[in-house]
């Protein structure tokens, strides 16, 4: 299975924000662009909002029957479990 994940939403300034994600069961990498940005972010720290969208995505493929370890190990790594 691949263990890449991304999404964009658009910040409250209006500036489109990519989030990418890849995940394993031990470790993530958080990545972050804005549209208005030429290099891409690898230090800054996910927000609370990016760690519910990385649930919701890896619960919406939990129901698929997919990801379903990782989504355990994403709640450890965050503190939930």
């Amino acid at each position: 299975m691949k263990n890449n994940i991304s999404w964009t939403e658009k910040t409250d300034d209006g500036v489109k924000r990519e989030t990418r994600v890849h995940v394993s069961r031990r470790n993530l990498k958080w990545q972050f662009k804005r549209a208005d940005e030429d290099r891409w972010d690898y230090d800054s720290t996910p927000l609370e909002a990016d760690w519910d969208m990385l649930e919701d995505i890896l619960k919406r493929r939990a129901g698929r029957g997919r990801a379903v370890d990782l989504l355990d190990s994403i709640q450890q790594l965050r503190g939930k479990g």
